[in-house]
């Protein structure tokens, strides 16, 4: 294939200062739940990009000295010079493939606990920490922004002889330098207080600084909001944003444009569409002759030549894209655009930092596993099991295995008891917002039409004897799970309904199998994701009265790792839907549900029709367990939700897993190497 001459710009070489990006594909600073402590799995997984096509590879957000420790959120550092051979193996590994390596030097100010080095937050005035803690930052005077000063210009030296070749100015997204620049919470008075000049004054000096110590090898970028304040989504706030922007363009050879809505800049896609930031950025290309970069979740080759050409930006950012596919841009300059595992905005990479553990993806799942395990994102070994595979189920974990399978030369059959392939991405994907959670399902049956050694059977549902008949040496289960209508009460599942036949319980299987109550409907989340939330905005669609309740302090309270909790909560209140927190059901009689206080155990009774339990999800695994009674001509397995229900990112990796392992040799005592530091002896 060639590529289609209209994506000729994305490919065109760049300057950045006194170097050279090879393309328009920039890998922004992202985190990586990797940080220091990883570096191994940290390098393999940035080098995967670079070989992929990223012009432009970044770290995540860079300490610079032990008073910016974030722990338990793992970070980079530069702290010292054995941080210079750790990041080595990241600048070695992205440089040959051709690409440039970007390091994102950060302070966080009141952002930055210090739980793990113990020194006193610094920041421009004594506040109260940003995460909650019960501390607060220790105002700076003139000697500690000396020191900073110093200390981030060490780090950008570090950076330089660790073989970086951009080094950012870290100024947004709530951390010191943005304080700094806040109109808000600067009211200092002495140089860097008060006057937009004075609050600019830091940022400007740390610029010319770093380009001092470095700018003859490196390029020096700057990360910078293009609005003030929160408004809403597609009606920036400027405020001073023009200004401080004209007043510091000419320093860095980068600007690197974001906005301060953080929910908004990597919203999830239920509530943010590609492009969202362009609004934002209508101001930015037209002050300044400095290359931009901006993001915006792409993954239409289309919509970026379009923001290219209409000088939006001069560079593709991305993070998230990246994630799902490191081969995008090679995928585009190969004229295999089909081939992109397009993003589906979940925000399950995300979660990983917020867990404090490496990334993961839902549609990529060597993502994190390319050091550890040795997994390749578009390269996977021959197989080495002979005999064809049979896989019973074709959702996410069933379409992954036979997609990875077919792809190392097994003959596969994919049988699937529905005429739809996809499993619960399918049911799922046609709930409010979640129509790109389909992109899990197309793209693995895009992969799987063009394989012709896997054969796939609609409407082909499969007894035991049936799979015995079939005669194939490996059956694998993938018959996914089914939400129950018990709540659990952290020891036992129990029955809510008291009322017989008169008390309607469903499950969120029932809503889009098309059930619906009859009148008002509780829907009672003690999943915390986002199930709970689009089964009440669905049912508020068909016009119910809807209560939401929860055991947890929070609406949705998991979906908070993914940044998408409190939009969830704004939307509710948007459509109406009642919310009821730190909540248990206790039980329902068909006319009234009874509800108590989670702290001290107080009902309250709730009318309402017909309640939806959004608590767990028993496996469907009776196939697999009436074809594990006896010995078999064949090796069996169960995969996904019919072995353990979880996230969707968990069934494809372990329909991944599944295909990677099958026929070989592996020590389930050490499955995968441990990234640590080496000791002597």
């Amino acid at each position: 294939m060639t590529r289609d001459p209209r994506h000729d710009i994305l490919f065109e070489p760049v300057r950045i200062g006194p170097v050279t990006a090879p393309n328009r594909f920039y890998q922004v600073p992202h985190c990586s739940g990797m940080g220091w402590q990883f570096p191994r799995t940290l390098a393999a997984m940035r080098e995967v990009k670079a070989e992929g096509g990223w012009g432009v590879v970044c770290t995540e957000y860079c300490s610079i000295h032990p008073s910016s420790d974030d722990m338990a959120y793992p970070y980079a550092s530069l702290w010292d010079d054995r941080d210079i051979r750790a990041h080595r193996l990241m600048t070695d590994a992205v440089h040959a493939h051709g690409a440039l390596a970007g390091v994102e030097l950060w302070h966080g100010g009141r952002n930055a606990g210090n739980l793990f080095s113990r020194l006193p937050a610094m920041d421009l005035g004594s506040f109260p920490d940003a995460k909650g803690h019960p501390f607060q930052t220790r105002a700076m005077d003139r000697s500690d922004i000396r020191d900073l000063r110093r200390w981030h210009r060490n780090a950008a030296l570090r950076a330089r002889d660790a073989g970086f070749d951009v080094v950012y100015v870290y100024a947004t997204h709530g951390y010191l330098l943005a304080n700094f620049l806040n109109p808000r919470m600067n009211t200092r008075g002495d140089e860097y207080g008060g006057s937009l000049e004075n609050r600019v004054r830091l940022v400007r000096e740390l610029i010319e600084e770093t380009k001092e110590a470095v700018g003859d090898r490196c390029a020096v970028a700057v990360r910078f909001a293009a609005d003030a304040e929160i408004g809403e989504d597609g009606e920036p706030i400027e405020g001073e944003r023009r200004e401080m922007f004209a007043m510091l363009d000419g320093l860095p050879d980068l600007w690197d444009i974001n906005i301060i809505d953080y929910s908004l800049e990597m919203g999830v896609s239920r509530f943010v569409k590609e492009g969202a930031l362009e609004p934002y950025m209508g101001w930015v290309k037209s002050m300044t002759k400095t290359p931009v970069v901006t993001v915006g979740r792409f993954t239409s080759p289309d919509t970026m030549v379009s923001q290219i050409k209409r000088g939006v930006t001069d560079f593709i950012g991305a993070a998230r894209p990246s994630i799902a596919d490191p081969f995008l841009p090679k995928k585009i300059a190969e004229g295999r655009a089909e081939d992109i595992r397009e993003c589906i905005g979940c925000n399950i990479c995300y979660s990983g930092d917020a867990l404090g553990v490496p990334i993961r993806c839902t549609q990529n799942p060597t993502m994190g596993e390319e050091w550890r395990r040795g997994w390749h994102p578009e390269i996977i070994p021959s197989k080495r099991a002979e005999g064809r595979v049979l896989i019973v189920g074709a959702g996410p974990a069933g379409m992954e295995a036979a997609r990875a399978l077919g792809q190392r030369g097994h003959q596969v059959m994919l049988a699937e008891a529905g005429r739809a392939l996809g499993g619960r991405v399918t049911r799922e994907a046609a709930l409010p917002g979640m129509s790109e959670y389909a992109r899990v399902r197309d793209y693995r049956e895009q992969q799987l039409l063009t394989m012709p050694n896997v054969e796939i059977y609609r409407e082909s549902r499969l007894t035991a004897e049936d799979v015995r008949d079939v005669g194939v040496s490996h059956v694998a289960i993938a018959t996914g799970a089914r939400w129950r209508k018990e709540a659990f009460d952290e020891e036992i599942y129990h029955e809510i309904a008291t009322g017989g036949a008169a008390a309607r319980v469903l499950t969120p299987d029932d809503i889009m199998d098309g059930v619906l109550p009859g009148g008002p409907v509780l829907v009672y989340d003690a999943d915390g994701y986002y199930m709970g939330g689009v089964i009440a905005e669905r049912l508020r669609a068909e016009g119910l009265s809807v209560t939401y309740a929860t055991p947890s302090d929070s609406v949705s309270h998991w979906a908070g790792n993914t940044s998408e909790r409190w939009r969830i909560r704004a939307q509710m209140q948007r459509l109406g839907i009642g919310v009821e927190t730190a909540t248990t059901l206790a039980s329902f009689d068909g006319a009234e549900a009874v509800l108590r206080d989670a702290y001290d155990d107080a009902p309250r009774r709730l009318a309402v029709q017909g309640v939806v339990m959004v608590t767990a999800r028993r496996p469907d695994d009776t196939l697999y367990r009436e074809l594990r009674e006896g010995s078999q001509p064949f090796t069996l397995a169960r995969i996904g939700d019919c072995d353990a229900p979880s996230i969707i990112a968990a069934a494809v990796y372990a329909g991944h897993r599944y295909a990677r392992e099958l026929g070989e040799d592996v020590d389930r005592d050490a499955p995968l190497r441990h990234d640590r530091m080496e000791l002597p002896g």
